[in-house]
């Protein structure tokens, strides 16, 4: 049979981002929230983003009808009890997602899948507090999620191979191309992007050339979409650093430093895009 109903914690982007690819690859979806507004405001983003690949032509009305019709949105974790694997894809915070997991461990059948959406808490110890460490993944979908071909599954110490083919299965369903990943801080993805982000700064605060350049240098040298520092500002100076200082405690070595020049920016308020300044100005 395999998964058939997917439960979402969490109707943010990356909740009803998660919804949407379900909904268009035939899956119902039910993704819950704290508010009916705030589940009001996924459910009209998701409507949102097919409009727009229909006006594109790469859907048809009918069938963006149809996957809509295929999510449902509630406040009400009972809701959740109808799907075979539950994603918790809530704010990233260590306790809060703790409580969320507890909460819906609590109430699912024994063999129902538990992942979490996180980028960055450890999956060993969000599967440890729950009754089904076995049965709990790490499943991280990239933003946007209708785009980002990839998913990292993470495995924790305790997770089985039934629940990681399972979820194996899913992504590729999802038309998703899957990784799989044991559980570290930052998995593969991120281990790899923020230090690179963090070494741009390095440069730049050396004076080695403009942050255009170095920009420039990236994307036309690596064929990366998008330079370093603007996708600093992109993500956020302080996500960058408080991510690099999380690697620097893990780890305990020294190359995971955050760039001095990094931190003065976040102390300055300078966090890229969302406040108008950061390596560029907005």
């Amino acid at each position: 049979m395999g998964i058939q109903t997917v439960g979402i914690i969490g109707a943010g982007t990356m909740g009803n981002g998660i919804a949407q690819v379900c909904a268009v690859a035939g899956l119902r979806a039910v993704m819950v929230d704290i508010s009916d507004a705030a589940v009001g405001k996924g459910l009209a983003t998701v409507s949102g983003s097919l409009d727009r690949l229909v006006k594109k032509d790469k859907l048809s009305a009918a069938d963006k009808d149809a996957a809509v019709a295929r999510i449902k949105g509630s406040t009400n974790y009972d809701d959740l009890k109808a799907a075979q694997i539950v994603i918790e894809a809530a704010t990233e915070n260590h306790e809060l997602k703790v409580k969320i997991l507890k909460q819906v461990d609590s109430i699912l059948a024994p063999d129902v899948i538990l992942a979490s959406n996180t980028s960055s808490i450890s999956i060993t110890q969000l599967a440890a507090a729950t009754s089904r460490p076995e049965q709990f993944i790490g499943m991280h979908f990239f933003n946007p999620v209708p785009m980002m071909a990839l998913v990292e599954i993470i495995r924790g110490l305790q997770t089985s191979d039934t629940a990681h083919d399972a979820v194996k299965a899913l992504a590729l369903a999802l038309g998703k191309t899957p990784i799989t990943v044991k559980n570290a801080p930052g998995f593969v993805v991120n281990r790899i992007l923020v230090p690179m982000i963090n070494e741009a700064f390095f440069v730049l605060s050396e004076g080695l050339a403009t942050a255009e350049d170095i920009d420039a240098g990236m994307k036309l040298g690596c064929n990366q979409p998008i330079g370093p520092l603007a996708l600093a500002d992109m993500i956020g100076l302080d996500v960058c650093l408080a991510v690099m200082q999380v690697y620097l405690t893990e780890y305990g070595d020294s190359k995971y430093r955050p760039c001095p020049l990094l931190k003065e920016m976040v102390a300055a308020g300078h966090l890229g895009r969302k406040s108008g300044r950061g390596v560029y100005t907005y």
